[in-house]
C-alpha cells in the first residue's frame, strides 16, 4: 500500500475530491466562466510582452491551469502567463533569437521546463521555505519596474512609430523621442480610445471584463475610421485549435545557456504563487502547503512546455475573480481552461480585426495596475532598509538584466537578513518595585534603579559565528561603562541558538572577566542552548555554579555573592533578598 505522505504529493487532489458535490460543481462552473473572460485579454497581452505569438498567451492558461489546480494545495490560486515572468522572457530570450521565430519559442519552452525541473526539485526536497528570502519589498519593487518596462515596450506601438532596435530602457526611449514627429495620429487615436474605454469600466464597473470591451471597442473605432489604409497594423487572426504538441530542446548547450534565467523564473513564479495562495487562503481560512505549491507549479510547467504552454504561475488577478465569483474548489480553474479553450476555438478568427494599437493601450493599463502604490509608500514609511532593497531592485529592473535584478533583490535582502541577526539586542533589566511581584522591566522604557554590583542584561538574538564579534564588543562596552558593577548576569530566554563560535566566545569572555575580578552569569537558557554548552565544555568553563534556570533563583544565589560592606550602605535594595542583606 502507498505511504499515505507519498499518496498526498503525488494526488494532492484526492483530499478536496470527496467536498465535490452539485453546489460545488455549479459555483465553480460560474467561476471558471468568469475567469475564462478574465483571461482571454490577458492571455493575449502577456504573450505580446514575452515576445511570443498571441495565441501562446492563451495556450498557457489551459493545461498548465489544470496541472497546477490539480496537484497543487490551493483550492482557489489560477495559474497562468503573468506579466512579471512574461518581460523576463522576453529581456532573456531577445538578445539569442528573433522574437516570434520558430527558434525563440523553442527557447521559450525550454526555459519553461527547466524552470518547471527547478520548481518540481524544491518541492520534492521540502525547500517550500526558500520562497520567503524573495521578501515582499523585491517583488513589489520588481513588479514596479516591470510596469515601467512595459510601458515603455508599447510607446512605439501607441504612437505607430517603428520599432526600437534595442531593448535597453534608456536606448527605447532615445528612439521613442528622436521618432516623435513621425507619430501616426489614428494609431494614437485608436489606442487612446482603447485605454480611456478601459480605464472606465476599471472606474464604473470594476467586475465586468473591461479590458475585453475596450479592446473591442479599439476594433470597432478601427474599423470605422478604416485604420488598415492609415497605418493601423492588426494583431491577426488566432489559429482556432487545441494547444499542439511540442518538444523543449534539452541539450547540454541549451541548459547551460538557459539555465540561469530559468532559475530566475522559477523563483519568481515560485514567490508569485504562493504569496497570491496565502493571501487568499487568509480569506478562505485555508492551510497552504508551500512544498506542495512547489510541486504542483514545477509539474505545471514541465507539462505545459510539451502543449506550447510558456511559464505560468499564479495570477492575483484570475486568483481574486475565482475567489469573489464563488469558486469551491480547484475545479473552478480545470472550468476555466476547459471554458477558455471552447472560447478560444469559437472566436479566434475575430482577432483578425484587433489592432495593435489597442493592445498597446490595454498592456499600458496592465503596467499601470502593476504598481503597487499603496505597499510602495508603506515600506518606505516603515524601514529605510526595506525601501532602499526596493529601490535597488527598482533601478536594477530599469538598467541591467531581469534575472540579476531578481538576484539583487533577494541577495540584499538576504544581507539585510543578516545583518540584523548578526546584531543581537541587548536590554539591561531591572525590576519593578510597583509590581507585587517586582517583574524585571526594561530600564529604556521605564525608568528604574538598578542594583549598584549587578548588571543584568538580556540578550535577544541568536549567538553565533556571525555575531560573536559584535555580542563580544557590547560585553566590553558594558565592562569600560560600569566598572563598579562586578556582577554580569546574562539572561538568555532571548536566545534562541548557539554554535561552536558562541560557545568559545563565551567561555573567553567569562575567563576574562575573572582576570578583572569580574563574573560572568547565565540564567533562563533554553534546552537546546544549554545542551550545546555543554556539550561543547562551555558550560563547564563558565561554571556550573555560574548558570542557573530562571532569574529567580539566579537572584536568590547571586544577592549573597554581593560584596557585604557596599550592601551595607546601599540604599537601593531593588531585590526581595537583598532584606537579608547587612544594613537592611
Amino acid at each position: 500500500m502507498m505511504d499515505p505522505s507519498f499518496r498526498k504529493i503525488l494526488m494532492p487532489f484526492l483530499g478536496w475530491l470527496p467536498d465535490v458535490s452539485r453546489r460545488t460543481l455549479k459555483a465553480d462552473l460560474v467561476a471558471g466562466l468568469t475567469g475564462a473572460v478574465i483571461v482571454l485579454p490577458q492571455g493575449v497581452a502577456f504573450a505580446i510582452i514575452a515576445g511570443l505569438p498571441p495565441e501562446y498567451g492563451l495556450y498557457s492558461a489551459i493545461v498548465p491551469a489544470i496541472i497546477a489546480a490539480l496537484f497543487g494545495s490551493s483550492w482557489h490560486l489560477i495559474s497562468g502567463p503573468t506579466t512579471a515572468i512574461s518581460i523576463v522572457i522576453f529581456t532573456s530570450l531577445s538578445p539569442l533569437a528573433t522574437p516570434s521565430s520558430a527558434e525563440y519559442i523553442r527557447l521559450a519552452l525550454t526555459l519553461t521546463f527547466l524552470a518547471g525541473l527547478f520548481q518540481f526539485g524544491l518541492g520534492v526536497a521540502r525547500l517550500g521555505a526558500l520562497v520567503n528570502f524573495v521578501s515582499h519589498s523585491v517583488v513589489v519593487g520588481f513588479t514596479a519596474g516591470a510596469a515601467i518596462l512595459i510601458a515603455t515596450s508599447q510607446f512605439s506601438n501607441l504612437l505607430g512609430l517603428p520599432a526600437a532596435k534595442t531593448h535597453s530602457f534608456i536606448h527605447v526611449w532615445a528612439d521613442i523621442a528622436a521618432n516623435l514627429p513621425q507619430t501616426n495620429l489614428h494609431v494614437l487615436s485608436v489606442g487612446l480610445a482603447t485605454l480611456v474605454i478601459g480605464v472606465v469600466f476599471k472606474a464604473v464597473r470594476p467586475r465586468w471584463p473591461g479590458m475585453l470591451i475596450a479592446m473591442v471597442g479599439g476594433s470597432l473605432m478601427s474599423l470605422v475610421m478604416q485604420g488598415a489604409e492609415h497605418g493601423v497594423r492588426l494583431v491577426g487572426s488566432l489559429p482556432g485549435h487545441l494547444p499542439p504538441l511540442s518538444s523543449p530542446l534539452i541539450t547540454t548547450a541549451a541548459v547551460r545557456q538557459l539555465a540561469p534565467s530559468a532559475l530566475a523564473v522559477a523563483m519568481l513564479g515560485l514567490a508569485e504563487a504562493v504569496s497570491i495562495a496565502r493571501s487568499i487562503a487568509m480569506r478562505s481560512e485555508q492551510r497552504i502547503d508551500s512544498n506542495q505549491e512547489f510541486i504542483g507549479q514545477g509539474l505545471s510547467n514541465i507539462i505545459g512546455s510539451f502543449f506550447s504552454s510558456y511559464a505560468a504561475s499564479g495570477s492575483f488577478t484570475r486568483t481574486g475573480v475565482n475567489y469573489t465569483s464563488g469558486a469551491k474548489t480547484p475545479l473552478s480553474a480545470v472550468f476555466a481552461a476547459l471554458s477558455l479553450t471552447v472560447i478560444l476555438l469559437l472566436i479566434a478568427p475575430l482577432t483578425a480585426y484587433l489592432p495593435i494599437a489597442s493592445m498597446a493601450g490595454i498592456l499600458l493599463l496592465v503596467a499601470y495596475s502593476l504598481i503597487d502604490t499603496h505597499h510602495i509608500a508603506a515600506i518606505i514609511r516603515t524601514s529605510r532598509p526595506e525601501a532602499g532593497i526596493l529601490l535597488a531592485t527598482f533601478l536594477a529592473t530599469l538598467f541591467v538584466e531581469l534575472e540579476f535584478a531578481i538576484y539583487v533583490g533577494v541577495i540584499l535582502s538576504l544581507l539585510l537578513y543578516l545583518n540584523r541577526t548578526s546584531h543581537p539586542h541587548f536590554v539591561t533589566l531591572a525590576p519593578d518595585p510597583a509590581s507585587a511581584r517586582r517583574t524585571f522591566m526594561n530600564i529604556e522604557k521605564k525608568e528604574l534603579p538598578e542594583c549598584p554590583q549587578m548588571k543584568i542584561i538580556r540578550i535577544d538574538g541568536s549567538i553565533f559565528f556571525g555575531a560573536v564579534n559584535h555580542v563580544a564588543g557590547e560585553l566590553d562596552q558594558i565592562v569600560k561603562k560600569y566598572p563598579e558593577q562586578a556582577h554580569i548576569l546574562i539572561v538568555g530566554a532571548g536566545i534562541n541558538f548557539i554554535d561552536v563560535a558562541g560557545c568559545q566566545m563565551l567561555s573567553q569572555e567569562a575567563h576574562r572577566l575573572r582576570v578583572n575580578g569580574r563574573q560572568l552569569y547565565l540564567c533562563s537558557l533554553k534546552g537546546e542552548v544549554i545542551g550545546v554548552m555543554r556539550q561543547g565544555g562551555c558550560a563547564q568553563s563558565i561554571g556550573p555554579d555560574n548558570i542557573f534556570p530562571s532569574k529567580v533563583e539566579a537572584i536568590r544565589k547571586l544577592v549573597p555573592r554581593l560584596d557585604p560592606e557596599r550592601c551595607r550602605i546601599c540604599r537601593a535594595r531593588i531585590f526581595h533578598e537583598c532584606a537579608r542583606m547587612p544594613g537592611a
